[in-house]
């Protein structure tokens, strides 16, 4: 009897050394959807009950900036062009604000010139893949395919040679799609700031998008928005302004980590 029962023991360890593989290997590529808890009365935004954030810690990827200092950093995804990213470019060389762009595939393939001009006017394009699909459910291959070929006709358009930022589609990844993006070289960019602004049915006019983002203000924010947002191209000076006013500055992403870096080239 002692015996049949050792044997049994033994065999339930073997199949749990069996399984904790697979285990891990879901464990990994358990999808997450990026939420946070908004900002109120200039307080940051919060991540704490998402239960993501050790894994965003782990890679080191960027939700917000120092929560101490004033300053703001602008992002803007770019799927397709809706006819306002060059309002909204000539709104950021006025006020001279820079941001980061971040494009597809058929972004890049349909508007060559919008994202010359990104460059050329001190701002920084990041990668939001090729062909906007759920990062979790593609391959490690599949991966970094999307994501090279946007790094690949990005520095053969554009006089940027470097691409280290991401944002997954639709917010969506996992363990797995922050370890493949960051092996070969890039930090995944979340959000702080953010409200329903992609969907081109739903505008509310330029005051609704202006107290949408005002309203979140904080230090070290990192603000998303969408630019085939007409309420956005039309609300973004007076944000801006607003901005200023009550004292923060705008940086450029790639000052996050190192915000006393020396300017180079192509900086405002």
């Amino acid at each position: 009897m002692r015996r049949r029962g050792i044997r049994t023991a033994a065999i339930c360890l073997t199949l749990l050394a069996c399984l904790s593989p697979i285990t891990a290997m879901a464990s990994d590529d358990r999808p997450f959807h990026f939420g946070f808890k908004k900002s109120r009365n200039g307080m940051p935004a919060s991540i704490d009950e998402e239960g993501f954030k050790p894994v965003l810690e782990k890679h080191e990827a960027i939700f917000i900036g120092d929560g101490t200092k004033k300053q703001l950093y602008l992002t803007f995804d770019n799927g397709y062009e809706n006819g306002y990213t060059s309002k909204v470019l000539d709104v950021l060389k006025e006020k001279q604000v820079p941001a980061v762009f971040f494009v597809t595939g058929h972004y890049i393939q349909d508007q060559p010139d919008l994202l010359k001009r990104m460059v050329e006017e001190g701002h920084l394009i990041g990668n939001h893949s090729w062909t906007h699909p759920d990062m979790t459910q593609i391959s490690d291959d599949q991966i970094a395919t999307e994501l090279n070929r946007v790094k690949e006709q990005i520095t053969a358009l554009t006089p940027q040679k470097e691409v280290r930022f991401v944002r997954p589609p639709r917010g969506i990844f996992s363990e797995r799609t922050l370890t493949v993006s960051r092996r070969i070289g890039y930090t995944h960019v979340f959000w702080s700031i953010a409200y329903v602004d992609w969907d081109t049915k739903r505008q509310n006019g330029w005051k609704y998008a202006y107290d949408k983002v005002v309203g979140q203000l904080h230090p070290g924010a990192v603000i998303l928005l969408h630019s085939v947002s007409k309420d956005n191209a039309e609300a973004m000076g007076k944000i801006i302004d607003y901005a200023r006013e009550q004292g923060y500055e705008f940086k450029r992403l790639d000052r996050i980590s190192n915000p006393d870096r020396s300017l180079d080239p192509i900086d405002l």
